[in-house]
């Protein structure tokens, strides 16, 4: 029986790859690469010559079976663009097939733009919420944000380039201008780190699109709500991101430690007062 390597490989400098990842890589009988010809110019690089099979967000399910095939005659490594596979990127679907198959899975550590992102902020003293990349549109954003933001917790998600600006105008409205730093091209030769609030990187960023891959890191709320007036900024940050009172009052109840039925009284009283109407809310009741 084959084991699953879940291969971390550089997201710019390719000096960042571990000793570990290049002798598995090596060793494997086959890797499961999103892009093959991104990942052929890294294996040639470091002179690897083992056989790579395409294996992405279109195509999972397809190459599930050939890939659960090629693990019961030899070890398989998956790999992605940059970072760890499995984070916003393919690795999860065949990580459940290989264990249900009776594999072993093991992870081979590295770089990851999450963390460095997290690392170079100064912004995370300790928890965070990690969004991957939001929904485009929608309620579905409205609410990720949301809940994120009721947390009172740093936040750090992913964006295109090309959606940054609006992303971090519904940040500031979602969570209030907190501080945040837009991390773009990490490793690479123009990296480069802009800090400031969210409402002023999302008007920089409108006059000067960005280019390239981005992370973001916003700063935690002044205090994590706990009970009495933070209850009610919690709920409100709940409604504009998209929810209605009954949910909004179920999330802020895992968060405050406030009973529910309480929470849904105030979340009604702050709907009728408006507090829903920043971002929109789904319709619920």
């Amino acid at each position: 029986m084959g084991t699953l390597y879940l291969v971390a490989t550089p997201i710019g400098n390719l000096d960042d790859i571990t000793a570990r990842a290049l002798r598995v890589l090596r060793e494997v009988s086959l890797i499961a690469a999103e892009d093959t010809r991104h990942t052929g110019r890294l294996l040639a690089h470091f002179e690897i010559r083992t056989p790579t099979l395409s294996y992405h967000a279109h195509n999972e399910r397809g190459r599930r079976e050939r890939l659960l095939a090629a693990l019961g005659r030899g070890d398989v490594a998956v790999v992605t663009d940059a970072g760890s596979p499995g984070i916003s990127d393919p690795g999860r679907d065949l990580v459940d097939a290989a264990l249900a198959a009776g594999h072993a899975v093991s992870p081979v550590p590295g770089p990851s733009a999450l963390i460095a992102a997290v690392s170079v902020s100064g912004l995370v003293p300790g928890p965070f919420v990690a969004l991957g990349f939001l929904p485009r549109r929608g309620a579905g954003r409205a609410a990720a944000v949301g809940r994120a933001g009721a947390t009172g917790y740093p936040v750090v998600l992913f964006e295109a380039p090309g959606r940054l600006a609006a992303t971090l105008t519904d940040l500031a409205a979602a969570l209030g201008d907190r501080e945040a730093v837009v991390c773009r091209e990490l490793t690479k030769m123009h990296e480069e780190l802009r800090r400031g609030r969210l409402a002023s990187l999302a008007a920089h960023y409108a006059v000067n699109p960005a280019r390239g891959e981005i992370v973001v890191v916003v700063g935690a709320a002044e205090a994590v709500a706990v009970a009495g007036d933070d209850a009610a900024r919690v709920l409100t940050g709940l409604l504009r991101g998209g929810l209605g009172p009954s949910q909004a009052a179920r999330e802020g109840a895992a968060v405050t430690g406030l009973p529910r039925s309480e929470l849904y009284a105030l979340a009604r009283e702050l709907q009728r007062d408006g507090a829903g109407e920043v971002t929109g809310r789904t319709k619920e009741e």
